[in-house]
């Protein structure tokens, strides 16, 4: 079994209230999130509360968005916790963590994945891995993220 920690930061010139309004409404994540693009015909189905502790997403799409759902377990002034369940493409479970913290009239933002590859997802990984193939997405993400607030 394999432990991966995969994050990348950004400093976005907003306050951190306005940051957080777009990551912990999962329907603002379709103004930033790298993923909500590869499939436009992609099933969408939000649940639970609003934003913030119990919202939850469920998608489903072509075989590049794939299936899963995510859920809000944590979210504070300075850190927003979820807990991301793959079906599709492959089966796992990852927690994903966005910290925020303010500096001045910016905020910076981490946005980090960890979680364990085992079995045929250990073996793909080291051909594979998991910090090249999400890394490059969570940049994106980040781009569009501080695109979004600043704008």
């Amino acid at each position: 079994m394999a432990e991966f920690d995969i994050h990348r930061e950004t400093v976005i010139k907003a306050d951190p209230v306005q940051v957080q309004a777009l990551i912990d409404d999962f329907h603002q994540w379709r103004k930033w999130s790298p993923w909500e693009d590869l499939d436009p015909s992609m099933e969408r189905v939000y649940s639970g509360a609003d934003r913030g502790i119990g919202a939850r997403y469920f998608w489903s799409g072509n075989r590049k968005a794939g299936r899963g759902d995510m859920e809000i377990t944590g979210a504070t002034s300075d850190e927003i916790g979820i807990r991301l369940h793959f079906e599709k493409p492959w089966k796992a479970t990852n927690q994903v963590s966005f910290e925020l913290t303010p500096q001045g009239d910016t905020t910076a933002v981490t946005w980090r994945m960890t979680g364990q590859q085992s079995g045929a997802m250990a073996i793909i990984g080291k051909l594979f891995p998991m910090e090249r193939v999400v890394g490059k997405d969570f940049e994106k993400g980040l781009a569009q993220l501080k695109a979004a607030a600043e704008s």
